[in-house]
């Protein structure tokens, strides 16, 4: 017994005195460094004769646009693919599930292929989410490109840990051809130039400065998929600790509509979460109840929260107004009194 009493001192007293000695201490609840979320990947830039493929992930593009468009790529350098579903037509979608993931599928799996275009927005991108997952859109980091529907690739994108590029898609690229200025601003992102742009000051904008992740796109599209445990980069994990600069724009949806998706953002706390609010042009609808505008109706709510706002940002479904916006890039939105700035960075 006095031989198991003489070990188990000398024992107390070797790990009281590694203790001292800072060698060995006792671990506390509450000391260990938060997880800091990882970074988005930025897809390489393309070069010359780099392979773009062309697919039709939502509705059905006009028979010329998808030769138009490879047209206007040919023009900058590149070689473009067109998918084998992008002219099917399928009720309002360009082919069937199976058919358009079939295209985005090959399209994202194909190494050579450094960036996807697709050929217009419409509906059915949304569809395409529940068979992909999210190695599918991480396995070869690459830029898809587009707008409208194409929010819900790009949410997709930003949830798996890619940036994606909300731009002007197939129509605009044939249609405004390879030397339109909005279209060259699309050139100098996919060929890896970080872009910075300024625009005039709105008279309804919240002055300040923010830094954060820019996501956002059509809302309508994005305030649907809201919830989806997989798919909402609003609330995703790799999202969720980072800043983030949100916005919007979106065509044919009246102020109630508007005012509607823009209280389910603010109830779901995303407008407490954001750093700064990019309020691009929404197109075709009629001011009505008072309202001289959609911006008027949405400065009630957004300019209460103490973070910069600017209106009427070159983002929406006009394309000769809608500038390159890269999801999930870090950047910097200055609202000044003499206009806005907003600039991306390098991760």
């Amino acid at each position: 017994m006095k031989r198991i009493l003489l070990i188990a001192t000398i024992a107390l007293l070797a790990t009281m005195t590694t203790m001292a000695n800072g060698q060995r201490k006792p671990r506390h609840k509450g000391t260990h460094k938060p997880h800091k979320t990882a970074t988005l990947i930025m897809p390489q830039a393309l070069k010359p004769g780099d392979k773009i493929a062309i697919i039709s992930p939502a509705s059905t593009p006009g028979n010329e646009n998808p030769e138009k468009a490879a047209a206007t790529l040919r023009e900058w350098g590149f070689e473009p693919v067109i998918g084998e579903h992008v002219l099917t037509k399928y009720h309002m979608y360009a082919g069937t599930i199976q058919e358009r993931c079939a295209d985005l599928r090959w399209a994202l799996n194909d190494p050579e292929i450094k960036a996807i275009v697709c050929s217009r927005g419409g509906y059915g991108a949304a569809m395409l989410l529940d068979p992909m997952t999210h190695a599918d859109f991480k396995r070869h980091p690459k830029w898809i490109v587009g707008y409208s529907d194409i929010t819900a690739l790009h949410s997709a994108m930003v949830c798996s840990g890619v940036m994606s590029l909300h731009a002007n898609m197939g129509g605009a690229l044939g249609e405004r051809g390879a030397n339109d200025s909005i279209n060259l601003m699309l050139r100098d992102v996919l060929t890896g130039h970080l872009p910075s742009y300024t625009v005039p000051a709105h008279p309804l904008n919240k002055q300040g400065k923010a830094k954060g992740i820019v996501i956002g796109g059509n809302m309508a599209v994005f305030t649907n998929i809201g919830g989806s445990s997989q798919w909402d980069f609003l609330d995703r994990d790799n999202i969720r600790g980072k800043d983030i600069i949100l916005f919007f724009e979106d065509v044919s949806e009246n102020l109630p509509r508007v005012n509607s998706m823009l209280q389910q953002l603010r109830l779901k706390g995303v407008l407490n979460r954001v750093k700064g609010i990019i309020v691009g042009r929404f197109t075709e609808y009629e001011p009505r109840d008072g309202y001289t505008d959609m911006n008027e109706m949405l400065s009630e709510t957004l300019n209460q929260y103490n973070i910069p706002v600017c209106y009427d940002f070159p983002a929406s479904h006009d394309e000769s107004w809608n500038y390159p916006i890269i999801e999930g890039c870090p950047a910097t939105l200055t609202v000044a009194p003499e206009g806005v700035t907003l600039k991306f960075e390098k991760p």
